[in-house]
């Protein structure tokens, strides 16, 4: 190989890895690589060559053009030996090298020669590398070989084929959709992977069609798939139609649900574990419906294999978030892997139980945890505490066992995620229940101590100013505080400063003190720290008396009206100019990264080959996109950019959503577009928009697209004009219309000739929500006692009946498109009453603060009392308008 193998000292760590390629280099191996045009060709010496070219290539070195090509050409040569290893090596350094459509040629005629070998090996090999390499006008000469391949008697070629089929449906579509016929013989073929293969291709090639997805499923479902993988495939097929059912109105009984029961008793382990956990994902999942599943997953709970032990309390888990009364009777198996020698089994029966566990069983529970925590990483450790957070909030009573098991862990070794995580349920306990707030406070200031983090030590700090001067004896905090001021570096010293001044100016009688601190700290050795000191002074005033101007007080105790990370990228991206930075320039939109980014990309073609980005998304690409539109640039500031709206059912011809964007008198809709037929390219491009039920809207302007090439996003846009700084909602409805031309797959380019069509979308809503802005603040009650009193409007509704509180709380959170404050989003099981706390700023830049109180009689009735104040009396009026009408 590339070098001997290092004989290890016994004095080294048994845990070093040693590769036989350390050091290898790319010039060095191609110059062995010349080994191949040898005329009397070594086998053994050929695949080391090839091994280590393909580690380069795996490990992301790049070969120049005539490198490559210099490779492959003598990687060709090698199609004279007849050694079967030496063989296989030649068919996967081809296909990694990817040559180019010229080279292809050179290649062709060998594979294709063992395409029809006698040997196995050989046919199953060639088949998978020449669909690697060729393109659509060689497949076209091949697929008469490709289909004769899928239908072969063994099953090694059956299955090579099929998956080619999958790979080449990606970029070859209509060529491989041409090959039901044998794709169906393979599913009833007696091999397992054939099978599985077969049904996996088929469904791919009708995924479009649902119809006839639902009836393949439909035709399976019958008892004709043996192979446990492709019967695990087919569950998860199956999950997939009932989604699609239920999402298209089908109301009665469940259609498939047998089918998953039934495989509950299949004699293959994967295939009930496959079944068990369809059934627990499916949505509005019944206590009936779930019983089975969960008796199966109880048993597996008890296997001597750790891997059925692991699936099992993993889907149990899960299920627990949404049904914890159904684990209960798993319980007592549960707590028998609290001990189990795998950590990962161990965690997630301890996060289970967490969140299935009764009252009577908490301090059980937290005894067996504290011997359990030091024998599991950071990341383990993490769900515990997530889970233990959770807990707290169900069970109140319960919080000085949870914040003891807390404050000592938090004094325990541990790394800066696991720290956070602790500290964060800390704060979540100490805003949720009140009578933690004082221990919770003491336990924080413990920690920043000795803590080694900056980070935390400034959010604690932060946290500090804001609780610790409303407690009983606020005094007790300031030493801990000031400690920070000597013993710390200049980023948590400045923090330290800022701290002591909120308790100066919000605790009448520690103002003299804190003032006497803040002098000792102008002398300090950092600039920040400094500053800081003489600016609280000159308003807290040097005697100890306050300058309690209202612009002060804002200053000190006011909540920053935008989120942090938009404050931080706007400040990234000021340049520096004679136009000081405006804070009014920043969106207070709370960003959220779209799905689509929040997926894995897959590896896709770069350079000329590369598709056109995507779309600006985010409020600050919204803007760009808007702003270089010379149509639109009188309309002023955006308010608001929506989240996409899917227009379209996933996997149709043509993908649309919109984004609606919010101006003072003006909405515009974008409408993105993507075509996804490779054969089709679309011009002329635009949205028919029907405002017949929206009354106070009237159409300005439209701009279409141009063209649509397959698989690259495109805008077009539709103005509508409405009544100034008026929260005008309405009903939408949209065709997409455009010209197809069709697009020769060989060549790439379109005809000349194109027909007119349309596209019904989905409608369209435009609802008081989207007038509303979610903005947070640090703290609601400073927030809430520094508006006006007199601008405050209390309403009672009543919301008829529910299935839970929480159904109730999500509906007005929705109608009102507001942030929750301080965790009040969250509601105990079980419980008949809430307090929610929203916060946003609503068209016109008007702050809007809701305090909205719940609850819930007997027979499940819900009565809600809705408090709201704003910057503009008018405003807090329209907030009960919009519950009233919603």
């Amino acid at each position: 190989m590339a070098q001997p193998l290092v004989k290890k000292d016994d004095d080294h760590d048994d845990e070093l890895e040693y590769s036989p390629f350390m050091g290898i280099e790319k010039g060095a191996v191609l110059q062995e690589a010349r080994v191949f045009n040898d005329p009397q060709v070594d086998p053994r010496r050929c695949s080391q060559v090839i091994t280590k070219l393909l580690y380069l290539l795996t490990q992301g070195e790049s070969f120049t053009k005539v490198e490559a090509t210099e490779v492959f050409f003598s990687v060709t040569k090698l199609f004279q030996s007849k050694d079967t290893g030496l063989r296989r090596m030649v068919y996967l350094i081809i296909k990694e090298l990817s040559p180019s459509s010229d080279e292809v040629i050179i290649v062709t005629s060998s594979l294709m020669k063992d395409m029809n070998s006698k040997i196995d090996m050989y046919r199953a090999n060639a088949i998978r590398v020449l669909c690697r390499i060729i393109d659509g006008t060689l497949l076209t000469q091949i697929e008469r070989y490709l289909k004769q391949a899928i239908v072969d008697k063994n099953p090694v070629v059956s299955s090579a084929a099929l998956v080619s089929g999958l790979h080449l449906l990606k970029t070859n579509p209509e060529i491989v959709k041409r090959w039901s016929n044998e794709v169906q013989e393979g599913i009833q073929s007696r091999s397992a992977l054939v099978q599985f293969h077969a049904l996996a291709l088929l469904h791919q090639i009708r995924q479009n069609d649902r119809l006839a997805v639902s009836k393949l499923v439909g035709s399976l479902t019958r008892g004709s798939v043996r192979s446990p993988l492709a019967q695990c495939l087919l569950i998860r097929y199956t999950s997939q139609v009932i989604r699609d059912m239920a999402n298209h109105g089908q109301s009665g009984e469940r259609p498939f649900y047998e089918f998953l029961e039934s495989c509950l008793r299949h004699k293959a382990e994967m295939v009930i574990l496959e079944a068990a956990r369809a059934i627990t994902e499916l949505d509005g999942v019944t206590s009936r419906e779930l019983t089975p599943a969960i008796t199966v997953l109880q048993l597996f709970l008890s296997s001597p294999r750790p891997v059925l032990r692991f699936a099992a309390v993993r889907t149990l888990n899960k299920v627990a978030m949404t049904h914890p009364m159904a684990v209960t009777n798993c319980n007592i198996d549960m707590e028998s892997l609290i001990s189990d020698q795998n950590r990962s089994i161990a965690t997630l029966a301890i996060t289970t139980l967490l969140k299935t566990g009764n009252e009577s069983s908490v301090e059980r529970l937290m005894k067996q945890i504290t011997n359990f925590m030091s024998d599991i990483a950071d990341e383990f450790k993490i769900v515990v505490v997530d889970a233990i957070r959770s807990l707290c909030v169900k069970f109140p009573l319960k919080y000085r066992s949870l914040m003891t098991f807390l404050s000592n862990i938090l004094r325990e070794e541990g790394g800066f995620e696991y720290k956070r995580a602790i500290v964060d349920s800390i704060v979540t306990i100490i805003r949720d229940i009140p009578d933690a707030k004082e221990s919770g406070l003491l336990h924080l200031c413990e920690f920043i101590e000795d803590c080694e983090f900056t980070y935390l030590s400034t959010q604690i700090l932060h946290f500090l100013g804001i609780e610790g001067p409303n407690t009983s004896d606020p005094s007790k905090y300031i030493r801990y505080i000031y400690n920070r001021v000597h013993l710390e570096n200049a980023t948590v010293r400045a923090a330290a400063v800022s701290t002591l001044a909120k308790f100066g100016f919000m605790v009448e009688s520690l103002k003299p003190r804190i003032t006497v601190l803040l002098k000792r700290c102008i002398y300090d050795s950092d600039d920040e720290v400094r500053d800081r000191a003489t600016l609280y002074l000159s308003v807290l005033g040097g005697d100890g008396t306050v300058d309690t101007d209202k612009e002060s007080k804002d200053f000190l105790f006011g909540s920053l009206e935008v989120p942090l990370v938009n404050m931080e990228t706007s400040l990234k991206n000021y340049e520096p100019s004679e136009e000081a930075f405006d804070i009014n320039s920043v969106p207070k939109e709370v960003k959220s990264q779209p799905l689509a980014e929040k997926k894995a990309q897959g590896k896709k073609p770069t350079g000329l080959g590369a598709p056109p980005a995507a779309p600006a998304s985010g409020f600050d690409g919204y803007e760009r996109l808007l702003s270089s539109i010379p149509e639109f640039a009188a309309f002023g500031k955006l308010f608001k950019s929506s989240l996409p709206v899917e227009l379209t059912e996933a996997e149709t011809e043509y993908a649309v959503n919109v984004v609606k964007h919010i101006f003072d008198s003006h909405v515009v809709f974008q409408y993105n577009c993507t075509n996804t037929i490779p054969e089709q390219l679309l011009e002329r491009v635009n949205v028919i928009v029907d405002a017949s039920e929206a009354e106070e809207f009237s159409e300005v302007t439209s701009k279409a697209l141009n063209s649509l090439p397959y698989d690259s996003p495109g805008q077009a846009f539709v103005v509508f004009e409405k009544p100034a700084g008026v929260p005008a909602v309405g009903k939408f409805s949209n065709t997409l219309t455009f010209v197809v031309k069709e697009v020769d797959p060989s060549t790439g380019e379109a005809e000349d000739d194109g027909v007119e069509d349309e596209y019904q979308l989905e409608d369209l809503e435009v609802v008081a929500g989207d007038y509303m802005v979610k903005v947070g603040v640090s703290n609601f009650r400073n927030a809430w006692e520094s508006m006006d009193e007199e601008d405050e409007r209390v309403d009672e509704y009543g919301l008829g009946q529910r299935e839970s509180l929480g159904e109730a709380v999500k509906a007005v959170m929705d109608l009102l498109g507001m942030q929750t404050c301080e965790g009040t989003e969250t509601i105990p099981l079980n419980a008949r009453s809430h307090t929610c706390l929203l916060s946003g700023v609503y068209i016109g830049n008007v702050k809007v603060l809701v305090r909205a109180q719940f609850g819930m009689d007997s027979s499940k009735d819900i009565a809600m009392k809705l408090t709201v104040r704003a910057e503009d009396v008018s405003v807090a009026e329209a907030i009960h308008e919009i519950v009233a009408s919603g």
